[in-house]
């Protein structure tokens, strides 16, 4: 019987997936742009996901040594 080591990265990545696709549960997404591209993809979300339908919200933001914007947008699945 042969068992199969996991290191950690990978089991936070399998249960990382499994959130992305529970019920109820929130979706995330993580974008790296250029300042004027990142204004504009939140933009985007909170356009297409309204924040008093899907909660949506900026989760996270960081200015990258490059000038560039790392950031995580989060909103619940559905309006439901």
């Amino acid at each position: 019987m042969s068992i199969e080591r996991k290191s950690p990265s990978d089991i936070a990545r399998r249960l990382g997936e499994r959130a992305k696709h529970a019920p109820g549960g929130w979706q995330r997404e993580t974008f790296t742009l250029p300042r004027l591209q990142a204004r504009d993809k939140a933009r985007e979300w909170f356009t297409r996901f309204p924040k008093a339908a899907y909660m949506t919200e900026i989760e996270f933001w960081r200015e990258l040594a490059d000038g560039h914007i790392e950031f995580t947008m989060r909103r619940l699945p559905s309006a439901d």
